[in-house]
C-alpha cells in the first residue's frame, strides 16, 4: 500500500488548480453575472480560476449559495450576491430575519469573501406576477432592514445594498433620455427607493440591454449604435444638446434623467450603474441580430468602453461601470432561445465566439478602487491571470483553452486517485 500512497500524493497537484485561490487582476469597472440555471455547468470551485483567466475581478451572482460563496473565498475577485424576491416579505416584515439572513450570508463569509454588496430581489417593480404591487411595497423596507442588519453587524461602510431594474421601470424609451421619467404607478416605491439610495450611498443598479432595443426596431436603430461601435454616427438629444456615440450611454442616461424627475436634490447623489448587459449570439429565427459576431462585437466594445474610466454625456465624470450578462450560457432558462445564449462561455468552458479584450493591468480591484460599497480591503495579488501578457491583453480564446486543459488533467488524476482509494484497505489507510 506504500505505492499506493506515493501513487496518491503524486497525483493530488493535478487537482490542485481547482482549490488554490485565483489572484483576481481586472478592470475595476467591468464584471460579469454568473448565472447558475444550467444541468451542465462547471462546479463553482472551477469558477473562479476561468473568470481570472480572462482578467475580470468582480462577479455579481443571484443568490447567497454556499458552496459559490466558498468557491470566491481567498480569490480577490469582489461579489454582489442576491436575496432573491421570495425572501422579501418576510424581511420586510420582521427585521430580525434581516439579521439572520445578514449573519448567515454575509458575515460568516468575510473577509475571506469578498462581499461588496447585495441586491435585494431583482427587477422587482417590473415583476409580472406581482400585479397588486404586493412585492414591491415590500422592496424599500426590505432594503431598509437589511442596510440596518447590517449597520448592527458593523458592515454598513464595507457592504452596499441596492437592487437590480429592468429598464421597463421607464415610461418612454430611451431616446430621447431627456425625456425620459419613471412610470407613474411605479412613484410610490421609486421615491423612497432613489432617498434610500442618497443616504446609504449605494448605486442604483439598471439592466439595460441595446440588444433588446435594436431586436424591436433594426430598421429605426443602426446596428453600429446598438452594438457600440465607435464608428457609429451620433445622435443628439433635442431636450438636453447631448451627442449620444451609443445606445448604452442613451440608456444609463435615460435613468440618470429619470431619477432627476422623481427625486429632486436626492437623485443628484445617487448614481447609476448597469448591473445586466450583453447580447446573445444565438436566438429564434425572429430574434433579429443575435449572432456570435454581434455579441462578439458587443461585449469587447463594451469593455473598450468601460475600461477609458469616463462617463456618459451627461454624467461625464462618474466612470460607467458594468455587468457582462452573463458568463455561461444556461441551458434551463425559460424564454425564447436568446435567453440560453447570453454566455461568454459554453458549459464546457469553451469560448461561444471570439472576444478579444483589453485591460489595463493596473485596475485592479484588488487596489480598493471602484467597489460597490465604496470601500475595499487594499490586499490581494496583483499577479497576471493565465492568459494575460505584461501588456494587459487577454485572449479569451487562449484563456479558455488553458483552463479546459488543466480540467482535464485534473478530471484525468481526479479518476486514478479515485481507483487507487478503491483499492485500498477498508479501515487500514496509508499504514497497511
Amino acid at each position: 500500500m506504500a505505492l499506493a500512497a506515493l501513487t496518491l500524493l503524486a497525483l493530488l497537484p493535478g487537482l490542485a488548480w481547482l482549490t488554490i485561490p485565483a489572484s483576481a487582476t481586472s478592470t475595476s469597472f467591468v464584471g460579469v453575472n454568473y448565472g447558475r440555471l444550467g444541468d451542465d455547468l462547471p462546479p463553482p470551485q472551477a469558477v473562479p480560476r476561468l473568470i481570472t483567466s480572462i482578467g475580470i475581478g468582480r462577479v455579481r451572482i443571484y443568490d447567497a449559495d454556499p458552496a459559490v460563496l466558498h468557491a470566491f473565498a481567498n480569490t480577490g475577485i469582489e461579489l454582489v450576491v442576491g436575496l432573491p424576491d421570495s425572501c422579501l416579505p418576510a424581511m420586510a416584515a420582521d427585521p430580525n430575519e434581516a439579521l439572520a439572513w445578514a449573519r448567515a450570508n454575509i458575515q460568516a463569509y468575510l473577509p475571506a469573501t469578498k462581499i461588496a454588496a447585495v441586491t435585494v430581489g431583482n427587477e422587482v417593480l417590473t415583476n409580472a406576477h406581482d400585479t397588486g404591487f404586493a412585492l414591491a411595497r415590500c422592496l424599500v423596507p426590505a432594503m431598509e432592514a437589511l442596510h440596518s442588519a447590517l449597520a448592527t453587524l458593523g458592515l454598513d461602510r464595507d457592504v452596499a445594498v441596492t437592487t437590480a431594474h429592468s429598464l421597463a421601470v421607464l415610461a418612454t424609451p430611451s431616446y430621447p433620455p431627456s425625456a425620459a421619467v419613471f412610470r407613474r404607478e411605479l412613484l410610490p416605491y421609486i421615491c423612497p427607493l432613489i432617498a434610500f439610495h442618497a443616504r446609504t450611498g449605494s448605486p442604483f443598479f439598471a439592466n439595460a440591454y441595446p440588444y433588446f432595443a435594436y431586436e424591436r426596431d433594426p430598421s429605426g436603430i443602426a446596428l453600429e449604435y446598438a452594438v457600440l461601435d465607435p464608428s457609429a454616427a451620433s445622435i443628439t438629444d433635442p431636450g438636453s444638446g447631448l451627442r449620444y456615440a451609443n445606445l448604452l450611454h442613451a440608456q444609463v442616461d435615460a435613468v440618470y434623467h429619470a431619477i432627476a424627475a422623481a427625486g429632486g436634490d436626492a437623485g443628484k447623489r445617487v448614481e447609476v450603474r448597469v448591473s445586466e448587459t450583453g447580447w446573445p449570439s444565438a436566438g429564434d429565427p425572429d430574434e433579429i441580430g443575435a449572432t456570435p459576431e454581434n455579441a462578439g462585437r458587443y461585449n469587447s466594445n463594451l469593455i473598450r468602453l468601460v475600461c477609458e474610466k469616463k462617463g456618459t454625456p451627461l454624467v461625464p465624470g462618474t466612470p460607467l461601470r458594468a455587468y457582462i450578462f452573463a458568463l455561461f450560457n444556461e441551458n434551463q432558462k425559460e424564454g425564447p432561445t436568446s435567453e440560453r445564449n447570453y454566455g461568454l462561455f459554453k458549459a464546457d468552458g469553451t469560448p461561444a465566439y471570439h472576444l478579444d479584450i483589453t485591460i489595463p493591468p493596473e485596475d485592479d480591484t484588488t487596489s480598493g478602487g471602484g467597489s460597490e460599497s465604496g470601500g475595499g480591503d487594499g490586499g490581494g495579488s496583483t499577479s497576471e491571470p493565465d492568459g494575460a501578457s505584461s501588456s494587459g491583453y487577454f485572449g479569451i480564446s487562449s484563456a479558455a483553452q488553458q483552463w479546459r486543459t488543466k480540467a482535464l488533467v485534473a478530471a484525468a488524476a481526479a479518476a486514478v486517485i479515485a481507483a487507487v482509494i478503491l483499492h485500498l484497505p477498508s479501515l487500514g489507510g496509508f499504514d497497511s
